[in-house]
């Protein structure tokens, strides 16, 4: 939320450099307020879980925020019965007509496959080309994170000789940007997955701002400059047990999984494993509601078309 100050305070120059949201008197007197409507589009096998993760991190927000939930039509659900996607979540053409401040796109267990090969990229497409027109920021995580840069701008993904599987540390390489705000100058999140993206072609985008990086693993956080486009490579929706979780699962499956990284103290597993991005997720979503908040339409069918 903005703080309202003295027209002409002197410390407003130094905040807004620092991406504190001010607003003097005129604008406090005259500003319209109305919910923020959020969609978030779960491509997760197993989305009950994904949902309380997203919504524990959106519900820590003084702000009021409506959030629907979307599933792709063109491949059935395993794992979740259809009866509850009936009754509680959309398809694209439920929505295609509604206009949204944000989109959250999550990640899918697909990223090993071409994206053409992906049964439901069509669809992924039509949500995308959507949200150019419907949606004033987009935050895509994981596989999506790839898909957007891919389908965007041409940026391809390549396999890991092995899977990043763990809690590793970024730098930040940006300095008070909005979506960093309160940061400390490195961060931790979790990673899991076995692809990366060209980080080379990311740096000689000039439509792409790069947030966040480490020397061990590339890239983390990338956003156009309007913030109305924002990719995520790791989880920061994640909870404290959801590393061992899948690790346990892919041992079951029979998968040669190693333990995940930085994770367990001594590298022990009998250990509690650390949850040291929690206090991260939640600055990055306050901050994103926070800059959605302040720029998005009022009325949202006045959504500009999103240029690149």
């Amino acid at each position: 939320m903005p703080i309202k100050i003295a027209d002409g305070l002197s410390a407003s120059e130094a905040l807004r450099k620092e991406g504190i949201v001010t607003i003097g008197e005129h604008r406090a007197k005259t500003q319209d307020i109305r919910p923020l409507k959020i969609l978030i589009l779960n491509l997760m096998p197993l989305k009950k879980p994904t949902e309380l993760q997203l919504l524990r991190l959106l519900g820590d927000s003084p702000l009021q925020i409506e959030i629907d939930f979307a599933h792709t039509s063109t491949r059935l659900a395993t794992h979740t019965e259809p009866t509850y996607l009936d009754r509680c979540y959309y398809t694209f053409n439920e929505i295609k007509n509604r206009f949204y401040d944000g989109l959250i796109i999550t990640g899918a267990p697909v990223e090993i496959m071409p994206y053409e090969e992906v049964g439901y990229w069509p669809e992924i497409l039509d949500y995308l080309q959507w949200a150019d027109t419907h949606v004033f920021s987009t935050l895509h995580f994981c596989w999506a994170a790839q898909a957007g840069l891919y389908r965007d701008y041409g940026i391809a993904k390549r396999l890991l000789d092995r899977k990043l599987f763990g809690i590793y540390q970024y730098s930040l390489t940006v300095r008070s940007h909005p979506l960093l705000r309160g940061f400390d100058d490195r961060y931790f999140i979790p990673q899991s997955r076995h692809t990366a993206i060209d980080d080379q072609a990311v740096d000689h985008c000039p439509d792409l701002e790069i947030l966040s990086r480490s020397e061990e693993n590339g890239i983390n956080i990338i956003s156009d400059h309007s913030c109305r486009r924002i990719f995520i490579l790791g989880h920061f929706e994640y909870d404290a047990d959801t590393l061992e979780w899948e690790y346990k699962r892919d041992h079951a499956r029979g998968m040669e999984t190693s333990l995940p990284e930085h994770y367990y103290p001594g590298n022990n597993p009998q250990n509690h494993p650390r949850f040291v991005w929690c206090s991260y997720a939640h600055l990055f979503y306050h901050n994103w509601l926070n800059l959605v908040y302040q720029d998005t339409p009022y009325k949202l069918n006045d959504m500009p078309a999103y240029r690149h």
